[in-house]
């Protein structure tokens, strides 16, 4: 299950990327917060799949 959670990480990694990417733009900030939510999510469920905190 190593490359799932290396695929949900780095997922929200180009998210979190994308967040600052629209903070700069001043894009409308509810779409800020979305990509935000999103790129948190990414971030823990790969590395609570991780078999190191299993």
């Amino acid at each position: 299950m190593s490359g799932a959670a290396t695929a949900l990480i780095l997922v929200g990694l180009f998210l979190a990327g994308g967040v600052y990417s629209f903070v700069k733009q001043q894009m409308p900030r509810s779409l800020i917060v979305l990509l935000s939510i999103g790129a948190a999510m990414c971030l823990v469920a790969g590395v609570l799949r991780l078999e190191v905190w299993n």
